[in-house]
């Protein structure tokens, strides 16, 4: 049986908040006859704590996990998550070195350092390594600290990781064509390469919605804009509450938006829409089998960008889709912009222009037509393309010809 580490800083466990990819794929591989440690932090990203390792091991599960010591830090983006990844990096060689006979290393990029240890020990050891691109650091801490010289200064060590890392792939899978593509920008390796959406499983999003719909109270003439996910920096929640402000003071009081999650400018966007009249309301966050069910009672989604977000196409979208909802686009990503248009599945506008947005929304709330063709089309793409347990087994092809060669 040939053994494999899936290395990742940011995984939800079982009764744990956040992105179930790597959970995923730990139980995919195992299915699939390989034995898979899954090799994680004992830092809880999304909870920002300590976990209890303990309960952990009691708990049940069909792969193994093995923990990494970090300290932890308390804001997404700061010096103190640099010097902990810096010193699970250091901890995840320890690691390795005192046990790492593995076949094959699949590990997730960033946190680039962590990456880079994991990297340079299947270098040393000649085991296949794989990087799985699903964010670009330093590009996505620009949008936080953008100073001339400074941040250059600032981020050069993490862009000096991530060459590194691209360097020694033995193979790449990217949550996008851009993130596939970026590892070969500074040079062409001849090593297998794919591209597998974040996505989810339409099995288990289904349930959450027949399990909950009908704890979603919605009145008969509501019309519902919604948005699911981080409220932070990249993201134009602003622009949103803004264009409920205007809707509502021109005549729609039947259209609301709701925002569905947390983030570190949840505080500051909730006085702004109390201080106007728009219909917004917070949710906060949502365990996945509510959130689901709250896409699915939506009539709009908004996958909301401010313009200089590096993102491309994230975790969020295999949800959008499944909800079989049309969707308005702010997101800049140019691949990600072209399948919006290309698939039929909602409408691309300019970021941070609340009249725009405003518009955009009465566009479909006055087309029933268009809406309904717009999510069919929508569904049909997540069950093509964003189910994992059909999408994922391009991660399973990759990784056994990696392994036979």
């Amino acid at each position: 049986m040939k053994r494999i580490a899936i290395v990742t800083m940011g995984v939800k466990l079982n009764n744990e908040n956040g992105y179930t990819r790597f959970r995923f794929l730990a139980e995919f591989l195992t299915d699939k006859g390989y034995k898979v440690d899954l090799i994680t932090s004992s830092f809880q990203h999304w909870a920002k704590k300590q976990r209890d390792i303990k309960k952990i091991k009691r708990e049940r599960y069909p792969f193994n996990i093995r923990f990494i010591d970090e300290p932890g830090y308390k804001k997404n983006i700061d010096l103190q998550r640099i010097r902990s990844h810096r010193i699970a990096a250091k901890n995840l060689k320890e690691m390795l070195e005192k046990d790492g006979s593995y076949d094959l290393i699949y590990c997730e990029i960033p946190p680039n350092d962590v990456a880079l240890a994991a990297a340079e020990y299947a270098q040393r050891h000649s085991i296949p390594f794989v990087a799985d691109v699903n964010d670009l650091w330093p590009e996505a801490m620009r949008m936080v600290i953008d100073v001339p010289v400074i941040s250059s200064i600032l981020f050069s060590p993490l862009l000096r990781d991530a060459e590194k890392v691209y360097s020694l792939c033995s193979g790449v899978i990217g949550t996008s064509d851009e993130y596939r593509d970026r590892p070969f920008q500074r040079g062409k390796k001849n090593i297998p390469k794919d591209t597998v959406y974040v996505g989810n499983e339409l099995g288990v999003f289904d349930a959450g919605v027949e399990e909950n719909i009908s704890d979603v109270e919605k009145e008969s003439e509501e019309f519902w804009v919604t948005y699911a996910g981080t409220i932070g920096t990249s993201y134009d929640i602003r622009t949103m509450i803004l264009a409920s402000d205007y809707l509502k003071k021109n005549g729609y009081p039947q259209i609301y938006t709701k925002i569905l999650g947390g983030g570190p400018l949840k505080e500051e966007l909730e006085e702004l829409a109390s201080s106007l009249q728009g219909n917004v309301e917070f949710i906060g966050y949502a365990p996945y089998e509510k959130m689901a069910a709250y896409l699915k009672k939506s009539d709009i989604l908004v996958n909301s960008f401010v313009k200089k977000a590096p993102q491309s196409i994230v975790t969020k979208i295999g949800d959008y889709l499944a909800a079989g909802k049309p969707m308005i686009n702010t997101c800049s990503s140019p691949e990600f912009r072209k399948k919006v248009e290309s698939d039929g599945f909602g409408i691309n506008i300019e970021a941070e222009d609340p009249i725009l947005l405003a518009n955009t929304i009465l566009e479909l709330y006055k087309d029933v037509k268009k809406r309904r063709v717009m999510g069919e089309k929508a569904r049909k793409i997540a069950e093509e393309q964003f189910d994992r347990p059909h999408s994922y087994n391009k991660i399973a092809d990759l990784i056994e010809q990696l392994i036979k060669e």
